[in-house]
Order: C-alpha cells, then sequence, then structure tokens
C-alpha cells in the first residue's frame, strides 16, 4: 500500500505540472502539441515538438493511470532537427519502448512502469470514460525516473472507444443480458453480435468501437449471465440474442455478422453451422477453433476440457501453456464443427505464436473440410507471424503474458501466454467485415 501511495504521488505530481515549461538557452519556450486531443482509440495522433535548440536530445514520454489503477508508460528517444522540431510521425526514435518512425509507438509500447505487478493486462471496462494518455517531453535521452524529472513541456490526449452520438443500451430481454451500440443517424445499419471468450463479466469496449464505425453492435454476456448458471446457457441462448439484433429497427434485416474471440470464435462456428435461427452473411473468428463438443451446454463443454487438463504446460517462467487442452479433444472426430455445413463467408485471424487456442492446426483442419464438403472459397485465413492470442483493435498496448481466473478452480489465478496485434479488417471504408456484409 504504501508503495502505491508513492508511485500515485509521484504521478499525480507529474500530472499538476502540466502547463509547467523550461525555458531552453536561446530563451524560447519548448510547445508541444498533440493533435487530435480527442479522438477514437484506433485513430492516428500528431505529435510535434517545437521551439527546441537544434540537434538537442529530448525523450517524450506517455503515462496511463488505468481503471484497475494500474501505471502504464511508453518513451522514444528523439534528436531535434535544424529547425529545433520534433515531429513524431516522420522522425526515428533511437530507443525507448519503440524504435524507428512510429507515430503511435507512445501508445502502443506502453508497459507497466517498473515495480508493477506481473500479469496485468491494460483492457477499458468504462467506455463512457476515455483512456486519458498524459505526454511529456524531455531534455536528453532517459530511460527511467521520469516522475522525478521536469518536463519541458506536456499535454494530455483522450482516447474513447465511443464516437459522439453512439447509443449505448444495456438490456436484459428473454434471458439474454448484454449491450447494445447504435451508431448515430437514421439507419438501417449492418449489425453485428459480438461474442468474447472464456471472461466472465460483459465486456463493451470492442462493440463500442465497432458502433463508432457504423456496426449496430450487441454484446452478449454468456460466461454465465448474471442471474444464470454455465449449465442452463445452451444454443437458444445465442438464438434469442440473434433475433433480438435482427429485429431491432437499426439493423438491416441482410446484413447481419458475428464476431468471436477465443471461446466466442468457438461457438460462432458452432451457431453457424447448426442454428436453423442464426443465419449470418459473414462471420468472423479471432483465436478461436472448431474442436468443441457439438450440442452440449457451456457447462459440459468446459467439463469436456477439464478431463484434459492435464495437458497443462508449465513454461520456464512458471506461466500456463493451454493449448494442448483444446488439441486433446480433437482426438474424437464427433467433438468437433462441421464446418463443411457453413455457407457464409468465414474470417479466421490467428497468430503463429497463439499458446492458448490451436487456431493455425484448426484453420488447416476447417481448411481441408471445407475443401471436401465444396465450401472453402467460402473461408479465408489471416496468420501474423509473431503473435499470439489476443489479438486486439489498433494501438492498444502489446502484453507478453496476463493472469485470469481458470473456470474450474477459480480461486487461483494463472498466466496465459499472449499477444496483440494491429489489425484494421475490422474497421474502415475498406475492411473486409464491411465488404463481406
Amino acid at each position: 500500500i504504501e508503495r502505491a501511495s508513492t508511485i500515485f504521488g509521484e504521478c499525480t505530481q507529474l500530472f499538476l505540472v502540466q502547463q509547467q515549461t523550461v525555458s531552453t538557452q536561446n530563451g524560447t519556450r519548448p510547445l508541444l502539441s498533440v493533435q487530435t486531443s480527442r479522438g477514437l482509440v484506433d485513430e492516428k495522433f500528431q505529435i510535434v515538438v517545437t521551439n527546441l535548440p537544434l540537434k538537442q536530445e529530448v525523450t517524450l514520454h506517455s503515462l496511463h493511470q488505468s481503471e484497475d489503477n494500474d501505471f502504464w508508460e511508453a518513451f522514444g528517444q528523439y534528436i531535434s532537427d535544424e529547425h529545433g522540431t520534433v515531429t513524431v510521425a516522420k522522425d526515428e526514435s533511437l530507443g525507448g519502448t519503440y524504435k524507428g518512425t512510429d507515430p503511435m509507438g507512445l501508445l502502443w509500447s506502453m508497459r507497466p512502469i517498473p515495480g508493477s505487478q506481473q500479469g496485468v493486462r491494460l483492457r477499458k471496462r468504462d467506455v463512457l470514460t476515455p483512456m486519458v494518455v498524459h505526454i511529456s517531453v524531455y531534455i536528453g535521452h532517459l530511460c527511467q525516473g521520469f516522475s522525478h524529472k521536469t518536463p519541458l513541456a506536456t499535454s494530455d490526449t483522450e482516447r474513447w472507444y465511443i464516437a459522439p452520438g453512439v447509443k449505448r443500451v444495456n438490456f436484459s430481454e428473454k434471458e439474454v443480458r448484454g449491450t447494445l451500440f447504435i451508431p448515430p443517424g437514421p439507419g438501417p445499419y449492418p449489425g453485428v453480435l459480438d461474442l468474447w471468450g472464456a471472461s466472465a463479466g460483459l465486456i463493451e469496449y470492442r462493440a463500442a468501437l465497432l458502433a463508432s464505425h457504423g456496426f449496430v453492435s450487441m454484446t452478449l454476456e454468456y460466461f454465465p449471465p448474471k442471474g444464470l448458471r454455465l449449465k442452463d446457457v445452451h444454443a437458444s441462448y445465442f438464438e434469442k440474442a440473434y433475433q433480438i439484433l435482427k429485429n431491432h429497427p437499426m439493423v438491416q434485416k441482410d446484413c447481419l455478422g458475428m464476431l468471436g474471440l477465443c471461446f466466442g470464435s468457438a461457438m460462432t462456428l458452432r451457431m453457424v453451422a447448426y442454428s436453423k435461427v442464426i443465419k449470418p452473411q459473414c462471420c468472423v473468428c479471432i483465436s478461436g477453433s472448431h474442436l468443441i463438443p457439438v450440442n452440449k451446454s457451456l457447462f459440459e463443454v468446459f467439463d469436456e476440457m477439464k478431463n484434459h487438463r492435464e495437458k497443462i504446460r508449465v513454461n520456464e517462467d512458471n506461466q500456463e501453456i493451454h493449448r494442448d487442452v483444446i488439441v486433446a479433444v480433437s482426438s474424437d472426430p464427433d467433438l468437433k464443427v462441421d464446418v463443411g455445413r457453413i455457407k457464409c463467408p468465414l474470417l479466421l485471424v490467428n497468430g503463429d505464436d497463439d499458446q492458448t487456442f490451436p487456431a493455425v492446426e484448426s484453420a488447416e483442419d476447417m481448411a481441408m473440410m471445407m475443401e471436401k464438403a465444396g465450401n472453402r472459397h467460402l473461408m479465408e485465413v489471416l496468420t501474423y507471424h509473431g503473435t499470439g492470442h489476443l489479438i486486439e483493435p489498433p494501438y492498444l498496448p502489446t502484453i507478453h503474458s496476463t493472469n485470469y481466473y481458470l473456470l474450474w478452480k477459480k480461486k487461483e489465478r494463472y498466466a496465459c501466454m499472449m499477444s496483440h496485434v494491429i489489425f484494421n479488417f475490422l474497421y474502415g471504408s475498406n475492411s473486409k467485415f464491411r465488404l463481406y456484409l
């Protein structure tokens, strides 16, 4: 507690000097500009420092306090040009948490400050508040001790997961619980049912970002929903959610898609292959697998996985690798989704270093199954080299591993190997998801 109080006090002092500047030798005051100062988290910003001495070594530093009260930082070391200017979008960082020319390095390369607990993850819980990033410039090339230094100039930028005008609607209808995000304007818009993985609670930031790009998006709570047991979550739960989304007046009835991550991908494949209700125009599965039991409740699915928990491996850093638990299920051909039944475009997005799900091997097996069924032309696979399990929206900080709770050992916490990658297939006018719909 004393250590946390000290860190908080130091960081608070740093925030209080937001308007403070230090004169350089020629008497001018360095100016730090961050444009835009308020934007979506997946939008680039421009950082420029002016009025520096010529060829001056400086360090740009970013600091963010998460909703879990962890502090995250990044920094890049620069040399001002012949005009006394550093332009992050075109100048190279010579060292720091990132190197080279990277306009968003101060965001995506953030890491917990020294002394933080192990396995923390930066994840937005309240999408109605911004991610505030405090950016400072210091004289010299620094690597540590930023809270004890006086910056030359500072500025704040707000990164949002929800655009102005997007409506957020909580719902609990037909025993289905989730949140609906609706873009501004008359509509109707394409609809997306967003399924996260095996994380308890309701995760909203991806759905909010989708709505900010023109999709009516529904994120679903199903692990387990409040007031329900895991034993009660069957296919009908997802079908009810799909019907609620489809029947919404702001949704184009013939433009619905499904998006799944991790176990959400497995459920997406299962629903699209077998459900008589869920008939999307396309689906995207991130870091998932078709290797799950069919026609069983979520409780029975995890009970099946629990039977293979001896397959969990522990690496030299005492981090657990779970991918073999899923691979073990594949020994029984009856315990995998028949993807040959899928009739809509399917996009698989995987990392070839996924240590949680056998996503790459599953994609290869799915390709063979769909080739045999005559629908291989519907599947496209994107594989990112050196990428782990958690593939996130652009510019979110990368992590190597994180802590999470296992359903069959709720009181214990484990580290699972994962990483982020920047991807754009969900966003923008030329995104694959939008083109499919």
